[in-house]
């Protein structure tokens, strides 16, 4: 069975994470999708990227960080800053379906990735922008990155203890978000492009992406003056009990984020007068009394450790151990269902570890990691009429 984007090609002018965390769900789904590198300037800054490689790892393929957004890729040299390169690229846009970057926002046009400057080439060529603030306004020229989007759009506001300094999320969200919406974006102008033979330039930013993901908060806040804060014990803005709970040996997360589970908690906690208790019989009134419930909790919950808890309370009420990301990654349930896979690289001898796709295509087929920068060079110059004797010629110039 094919993958379902079996057919699509992608080439990717990208660097570090969005525009490559991106594209690689366009790769694990069977896009094609080449990198497109600079061996003059080292292909992806991330190819070098440690603390952690690939043991045995003799190319600039074993970057562990690299790897771990570049999966299914295939690399292709070339220098755009030659009018010999960009002939070869232009010739490749001729045989693809859409062109990604994640450059700052007055980098594409410097460079001729957008659809203007593309059409002539393919018509129907899509040009996919991941910027830091967009292609226009006063900082489309500006530097940015995951951490001052959560800095300036409120996330470092609305994490951490209320007592403690504004806290960033301990994950690049941001990035991950920005290039997964690049990638939706991308699919869907392809779609367009098919249909009316038409391409076009689709745009997201790092800063919108973090904007927009502030989701029904932000609607409250345009609407109704709300102003998002901390809450203690990681605990929803309007909903209780959510939040952490002290167990005997730890710590738990309980969601009753529906009326029905209360009930069902107190009686599990051997605790069904608190179901009856007219401080917590609704929402509103847990919410008005959410400190001294925590008190009633935490007292009912430290009789035992959080596994008898799990036990007792999973599949009945919304509840989660509290693990460090190596627990979580050492659950034997990870590889007993596909989750953890092994890619070797080529000529290493030695397996390295990743997550697979999120999205379940019950497809055929190994993944494979990406291969050194240029390693399919030749490959697909020859596929869009280069002869061996000019690919020689383009390397010896330094174009490719």
């Amino acid at each position: 069975m094919e993958r379902p984007l079996t057919g699509l090609r992608i080439l990717a002018i990208e660097q570090y994470g969005a525009g490559p965390f991106g594209t690689q769900h366009l790769a694990d789904l069977g896009a094609e999708v080449i990198k497109i590198e600079n061996r003059r300037l080292g292909g992806d800054y991330a190819r070098s990227l440690g603390p952690y490689f690939v043991e045995g790892a003799q190319d600039d393929d074993g970057s562990l960080f690299f790897q771990a957004i570049n999966r299914n890729k295939k690399s292709v040299s070339i220098d755009l800053s030659q009018a010999e390169g960009r002939e070869v690229f232009h010739r490749l846009v001729r045989a693809s379906d859409a062109v990604a970057n994640n450059l700052r926002g007055d980098v594409p046009e410097n460079l001729g990735l957008t659809y203007e400057s593309l059409a002539e080439h393919n018509p129907s060529i899509v040009c996919a922008h991941c910027s830091a603030y967009g292609r226009e306004g006063p900082r489309k020229s500006w530097p940015g990155y995951d951490f001052l989007m959560q800095a300036e759009t409120g996330y470092f506001h609305m994490s951490g203890e209320p007592d403690t300094p504004p806290t960033r999320m301990g994950l690049s969200i941001v990035d991950f978000l920005g290039g997964t919406y690049m990638a939706l974006g991308l699919l869907a102008a392809v779609i367009g492009a098919r249909q009316s033979g038409i391409g076009r330039d689709i745009d997201v930013n790092l800063f919108d992406t973090a904007l927009s993901n502030l989701s029904y908060l932000s609607t409250w806040a345009l609407n109704a003056n709300f102003e998002p804060s901390r809450v203690a014990r990681s605990a929803h803005a309007s909903l209780a009990p959510c939040q952490l709970y002290k167990t005997a040996d730890g710590w738990i997360f309980i969601m009753c984020n529906k009326e029905k589970f209360w009930p069902v908690l107190c009686e599990k906690i051997s605790a069904p007068e608190l179901a009856r208790d007219p401080r917590f019989e609704t929402f509103s009134e847990r919410l008005a009394h959410r400190d001294e419930l925590t008190v009633e909790l935490d007292a009912a919950l430290s009789a035992k450790g959080t596994d008898a808890w799990l036990a007792l309370l999973s599949g009945a009420v919304p509840v989660a151990p509290v693990r460090t990301p190596g627990e979580a990654l050492r659950d034997p349930n990870l590889e007993a269902s596909g989750r953890i896979q092994a890619l070797e690289i080529t000529g290493s001898g030695h397996a390295f570890h990743v997550l697979a796709s999120p999205i379940d295509t019950h497809s055929y087929g190994e993944d494979r990691p990406c291969p050194p920068l240029g390693a399919d060079t030749d490959a697909f110059l020859r596929m869009v009429g280069y002869t061996d004797s000019e690919i020689e010629n383009l390397r010896s110039k330094g174009a490719i």
